[in-house]
């Protein structure tokens, strides 16, 4: 009996070690990036801010809008392990489709923006 219980044991802390979450919430696994500003049933709005040379963990993201803060140069490594550079604007706005990313700021100034999440369905008119 004891036996069978060890290895039960073993087996969770296995799993748990190995086996990553299936949803990272940027705001609970790297709360000094992102912080919530607003959340209701319908959106919850991020502020994003990464210092030079900062990056965060691998999370993912619903469905958002970014209005970016500042000028900024991200390097974005996406789920399979590639990567993506993309150099922002300040003022501008991109659509981004729900996915798992990991940033990093790979510029020499300050990054920062606004994420604005969609939640589920429009409510009704």
């Amino acid at each position: 009996m004891r036996q069978a219980a060890l290895v039960a044991l073993a087996a969770v802390v296995w799993m748990t070690s190995v086996v990553p979450a299936v949803a990272q919430d940027a705001v609970k696994v790297d709360p000094k990036h992102y912080k919530v500003e607003f959340e209701n049933d319908q959106v919850r709005v991020l502020r994003i801010t990464y210092e030079p040379g900062e990056k965060s963990v691998m999370h993912e993201h619903p469905a958002s809008v970014a209005v970016f803060l500042t000028d900024g140069q991200v390097k974005f490594t996406l789920a399979d392990g590639k990567t993506q550079d993309a150099n922002e604007k300040a003022g501008s706005t991109m659509w981004e489709p729900a996915g798992k990313h990991l940033p990093e700021n790979v510029g020499k100034a300050r990054f920062e923006l606004i994420l604005v999440e969609l939640k589920g369905k429009p409510a009704p008119k």
